[in-house]
C-alpha cells in the first residue's frame, strides 16, 4: 500500500509520499524530505505538525516519547496534536481547541481530525485503549489524553471558581470526561505536569516580586 508504515525498533516507517509528521521529523530518511506549506486561514494544529514529502523510505520517532501506538481510522479518530508523530497528509479531516474549562484558552487542548487510514501517536509512558459501551463514562486527566472515537470529552472539576479561570496555575483536579460509545486512548500521567503551585505561593511571589 502506498500509505503503508512499519512499525520496528521504536521508529515508525514509511516510503515516499507526502506525510502529517510532529515537529522534527523525520528522524532520518532516504532521498530527500522537504517541508510543505500547510495551506489554510485557520490551520489549529500548525504549531504541532508540519506536512513532509519524502522521494524515499522516511524513518520517524521521538527520544522524549519513545513509546508509539498506531490507531486505524475506520472510524474518526480524534488525536490530541503534540502527540501525532506521523500520519498521511490525506488522513487529516480537520482539527480543533476543546476547552476543558468554559471562557478559558489556556485550558483547551488542540487535536486533530483523522477520518481514514492510520495515525501514529508518540506518548512519554505506555498507552491503553478502553472500550466504552452506550451509555459508559471514563474519565481521564488532561495530560494522559491520547486520542478517542466517538462524542466530544467535557471538562470536569470538582470544584470550580472564578480564581480556577483566572490564575495562571488553572484549576485542579481537572479531568477529560469522555461517554460512550466510542473508544479511549490513553497514557500514564505525569505527576510533573499535573502539580499545580498553590494559591497562597502565588500571591507570595506576587506580593515579593519573585
Amino acid at each position: 500500500m502506498e500509505d503503508a508504515v512499519t512499525i520496528e525498533g521504536g521508529f515508525a516507517e514509511v516510503g515516499a509520499g507526502l506525510w502529517l509528521m510532529g515537529h522534527g521529523q523525520p528522524a532520518a530518511f532516504f532521498g530527500k524530505a522537504s517541508r510543505r506549506v500547510r495551506r489554510g486561514w485557520r490551520v489549529r494544529d500548525r504549531q504541532h505538525l508540519d506536512l513532509v514529502e519524502t522521494t524515499g523510505a522516511a524513518k520517524c520517532s521521538n527520544s522524549s516519547r519513545p513509546f508509539l501506538t498506531l490507531i486505524p481510522c475506520a472510524a474518526p479518530v480524534f488525536a490530541v496534536s503534540s502527540k501525532v508523530l506521523l500520519a498521511p497528509a490525506g488522513a487529516r479531516k480537520s482539527a480543533r481547541s476543546v476547552k476543558l474549562v468554559p471562557m478559558s484558552v489556556r485550558s483547551a487542548v488542540c487535536v486533530t481530525e483523522f477520518g481514514s487510514s492510520w495515525v501514529v501517536m508518540a506518548t512519554a509512558g505506555r498507552t491503553a485503549r478502553v472500550a466504552l459501551a452506550e451509555d459508559e463514562t471514563c474519565s481521564v486527566r488532561p495530560e494522559a489524553a491520547v486520542a478517542w472515537t466517538g462524542k466530544m470529552p467535557t471538562g470536569f472539576c470538582p470544584k470550580l471558581s472564578v480564581w480556577d479561570i483566572l490564575l495562571p496555575r488553572g484549576p485542579r483536579d481537572l479531568l477529560f470526561t469522555f461517554y460512550g460509545p466510542g473508544v479511549v486512548w490513553f497514557e500514564g500521567s505525569s505527576h510533573m505536569a499535573a502539580q499545580q503551585p498553590n494559591r497562597q505561593t502565588f500571591f507570595r511571589r506576587r506580593a515579593y516580586g519573585a
